[in-house]
């Protein structure tokens, strides 16, 4: 969880005004923890500080908000008609293109509380020395702090995705997986097909759409640690692509396909010289067949088969070995 500014960047593009709302701090139960956020703007909002009664209000407020910046108090009790029993800091902040060129380094660390306007420079304002001793201990270990509200300033490390996910192809299958997954903050996800008029016209914010003749020549500038899921509409490509993942190297490679679809494609990529073993890294079928064969319930089993906490484990394993 942290700042994501290029999200930000983005909305305020679109939408002009744009308000952030983040929660700062936290006693007891809360629908979501420090650092959620959501940006709202005139006629719509993204993100989420945990849905319910909270967050309709705080962006009913937010869209009625001429202070720069607002620090507000909400119990979420009976008043809220809530059932977490706890109660949630948010602060609310206005972004504009001028005020976004103040959000720069890897941690934003700002005033917060009613002495001190948030459109003043950051740099005339006197960090306490507890804020002072968070981003030196952050600058020194080269980890970033976790979001908090510290003596009327909110720090909180700028958003950078942890997951480079490589998805091979745009048809109804690359299109849902980009649904489902495009929204999760931790992943960067390369889309690649081979024309531009195989993509739909509007691409999700964090999407890098590739439109490639030849898309297995890109397979060399993937990073070793992406993740990569073969899809296209073509077996032939299917092939080449898991062929030259494995020439190359992945954090993890799944392709699409039934098991007889896997049984031709280890032979040949056998044929081709690749041992079983390395020919074993690469997971077919994706998803749960449970499922079902429909396009967005084959996206669902793959995203969960990608994020869930045991897969995780096993990636971790891979790296380490």
């Amino acid at each position: 969880m942290g700042f994501d500014r290029e999200a930000l960047r983005e909305a305020v593009k679109t939408h002009g005004k744009v308000v952030r709302v983040v929660i700062a701090g936290i006693k007891g139960s809360s629908p979501r923890e420090v650092g959620a956020s959501m940006l709202v703007w005139k006629d719509g909002q993204s993100g989420t500080i945990g849905g319910g009664t909270l967050e309709y209000q705080a962006a009913e407020a937010a869209r009625h908000q001429t202070k720069p910046s607002r620090l507000s108090q909400h119990a979420l009790g009976p008043d809220l008609g809530q059932c977490c029993g706890g109660a949630v800091s948010l602060l609310s902040e206005i972004y504009d293109s001028a005020s976004l060129t103040h959000i720069e380094g890897t941690v934003v660390a700002r005033p917060v509380t009613q002495e001190c306007e948030k459109d003043d420079p950051l740099d005339t304002q006197v960090q306490p020395m507890a804020v002072k001793r968070v981003l030196a201990r952050s600058r020194a270990q080269g980890v970033a702090p976790e979001p908090q509200l510290i003596e009327g300033w909110m720090i909180e490390p700028i958003h950078e995705p942890t997951r480079n996910l490589w998805i091979w192809g745009a048809g109804h299958v690359g299109r849902s997986l980009v649904d489902v997954l495009s929204p999760l903050p931790d992943l960067a996800i390369t889309w690649v097909d081979t024309g531009p008029e195989r993509f739909p016209s509007s691409i999700p914010s964090g999407v890098t759409a590739v439109p490639a003749a030849k898309p297995a020549e890109l397979v060399r500038h993937a990073p070793p640690e992406a993740e990569h899921l073969v899809l296209t509409y073509s077996h032939n490509l299917d092939l080449e692509l898991c062929n030259r993942l494995l020439l190359h190297d992945f954090r993890f490679a799944g392709l699409i396909g039934s098991a007889t679809k896997w049984a031709r494609f280890r032979s040949r990529l056998a044929a081709l010289g690749h041992l079983p073993a390395r020919i074993g890294r690469i997971t077919c079928p994706i998803g749960d067949p449970d499922l079902g064969k429909h396009p967005q319930m084959i996206a669902v089993g793959v995203a969960a088969q990608l994020l869930r906490p045991a897969r995780q484990n096993e990636l971790k394993k891979d790296l380490s070995a």
